[in-house]
């Protein structure tokens, strides 16, 4: 048996950084790795642990390995083939990918995992870097009863909320239907903040007024004002909410959902790309509408 306070964390991004610091915070043994090692020297540097040269190194004799990277290919990179993670873990041990990633990607890692004896979640979260820094970020998770409830401790540790959803996909699967509400939300809310400036509203007082009506969310609480702003830099990237936008037009090409309204988006954000927006937050949509 491995001694289940012994854990790694494979991706020092502004995600990982902070989530693997929760761990060392709460007394976890932690073992980091990067692909860019200055990046894991400086997580060490500020919380302690080790860092790795490989996520094999990393993910040998600890309890749990989590993972947070960019995008399918790099979480095969860190998970697959002799340097990979899988190659470093014992039996009985789990695999936590939090990246947000294809259902397929899962389905293929639980697969591999299940034939090597080790526990699979995928489990993306929701709540960006600031729900990463505060340790409140909601996870959504694929996988068996077991494993989850293996892990669930452990991810409590920045996690406001654990939710097994299903089998193995299942967590990547809610994900996407997140992008998809956070899509037309940003759109809706883009449209109607153009709206208010356009009518000489104050818009802190339509926020502070709608905000407690139907038309409230998250958000409407953390962009509007921002957005009335012109202010886009910080939050989560245009970049990586058309990759996620990627990942759910695919998978609905598969299981056949009508997504006219997210596929309209996707292409608004690729407007602001191309008015170099890519690192914008995705509030950015506003852009296209105040600055014609």
């Amino acid at each position: 048996m491995v001694d289940i306070k012994k854990v790694a964390f494979l991706g020092m991004g502004v995600m990982g950084f902070p989530m693997a610091g929760h761990l060392s915070a709460k007394g976890y043994d932690v073992v980091v790795y990067n692909r860019t090692a200055s990046k894991a020297e400086s997580w060490v540097a500020k919380h302690g642990g080790l860092s790795a040269p490989t996520p094999r190194e990393a993910a040998q004799d600890r309890h749990i390995v989590f993972a947070c990277v960019g995008n399918d290919n790099d979480v095969r990179d860190v998970v697959i083939g002799t340097d990979g993670a899988f190659s470093g873990m014992g039996e009985g041990a789990i695999f936590v990918d939090h990246t947000t990633a294809s259902a397929n990607l899962a389905l293929e890692l639980d697969k591999i995992a299940n034939t090597k004896g080790i526990g699979f979640l995928d489990a993306p979260v929701s709540g960006g870097q600031a729900g990463a820094e505060n340790g409140v970020l909601t996870v959504m998770c694929g996988g068996d009863q077991k494993t989850f409830d293996g892990a669930k401790p452990i991810m409590d540790t920045y996690s406001r909320a654990a939710t097994l959803m299903g089998g193995a996909g299942a967590g990547q699967l809610t994900k996407m239907v997140n992008q998809i509400c956070i899509a037309g939300l940003l759109q809706g809310l883009s449209e109607g903040m153009n709206f208010a400036l356009k009518a000489g509203l104050d818009p802190k007082m339509v926020v502070d007024v709608i905000s407690k009506g139907a038309a409230g969310s998250w958000q409407m609480e953390n962009r509007a004002l921002t957005m009335a702003a012109d202010k886009f830099d910080f939050g989560f990237a245009v970049n990586w909410m058309r990759k996620d936008l990627k990942i759910v037009l695919e998978e609905a090409q598969r299981n056949k959902a009508r997504l006219p309204a997210t596929a309209l988006v996707d292409q608004f954000y690729a407007q602001v790309q191309e008015r170099g927006g890519a690192r914008w937050d995705t509030s950015s949509l506003i852009h296209l509408l105040s600055h014609e």
